[in-house]
């Protein structure tokens, strides 16, 4: 399926209440815990925007009748749904909602809800969603799955740079009437917790500037406080990690491979 492939980064990864997290309980596994979500859905995220659009595009009038079409009928076409909104960007998608709305007085949120199922109807309700109301869904989704069931929030949260989690936190507060960080602080414990809630709350520098001397000076505290260290120093790596661009902390990872041999991930 063409949207199932395309919207994969933010969808099926997840495996929202089926595959537990835990936060690590040991040095090495906390290290690459952190460092894989960020690379991952960094990679993710490109793969998001390699969205195929169509160079001449229907209006949105027309799509929004060619779905009315697909779900008529017994069954719907869900290759006609598929077709059409995996073709679509976020503002083509939210004026062909628009226009559906308009033309048969009915949401297309909800006939898509009621006309599709399973992982199909999972990913074509987030994939209508902005990036930001998406996020904030499926960290809600997260947390309601229960306690030990965050691998979803961690991946969004650890991985988004301030400006991102600024709109998450604007959007999950506007749709589910409570603040990001005090479901954080509520649900979750320890230095999980301290580690959310530092990624919500701490400013970091977002562009792909580097900062040699730091990255070999956090290379250093990173060693003294986890491998030097009998048992780890967490809040050192919770502070580094959360104050820290992505791009600072690949030259940290890069500083600590050339001066120890080894790998923060590993």
């Amino acid at each position: 399926m063409v949207l199932l492939k395309s919207c994969r980064a933010g969808l099926a990864d997840y495996k929202l209440g089926k595959e537990e997290f835990q936060f690590p309980k040991f040095k090495h596994q906390f290290i690459e815990t952190v460092l894989l979500r960020i690379e991952r859905a960094s990679k993710q995220s490109k793969a998001m925007s390699t969205l195929s659009v169509p160079p001449v595009l229907t209006s949105p009038r027309d799509d929004a009748i060619q779905l009315y079409r697909a779900f008529k009928g017994l069954g719907c076409d869900t290759a006609a749904v598929v077709n059409i909104l995996s073709h679509r960007d976020v503002t083509q998608r939210s004026f062909i909602q628009h226009e559906y709305k308009t033309m048969y007085s009915e949401d297309l949120l909800k006939r898509l809800k009621s006309e599709l199922s399973g992982k199909l109807e999972t990913a074509v309700l987030l994939w209508m969603l902005d990036p930001a109301e998406r996020d904030a869904t499926v960290i809600k989704q997260a947390i309601l799955s229960g306690v030990t069931n965050l691998f979803a929030a961690t991946e969004v949260i650890c991985s988004r740079t301030p400006s991102q989690i600024q709109l998450i936190k604007q959007n999950y507060h506007s749709k589910f009437g409570v603040l990001l960080e005090q479901d954080i602080a509520v649900l979750t414990s320890g230095d999980h917790k301290e580690l959310l809630l530092a990624y919500l709350s701490t400013h970091r520098h977002e562009g792909p500037e580097v900062d040699r001397e730091m990255a070999l000076k956090d290379a250093k505290t990173l060693f003294k406080a986890g491998e030097k260290k009998l048992g780890t120093d967490e809040k050192k790596f919770i502070r580094i990690f959360s104050e820290r661009s992505r791009a600072q902390l690949a030259a940290i990872s890069s500083a600590y491979h050339d001066m120890y041999g080894g790998s923060l991930k590993k």
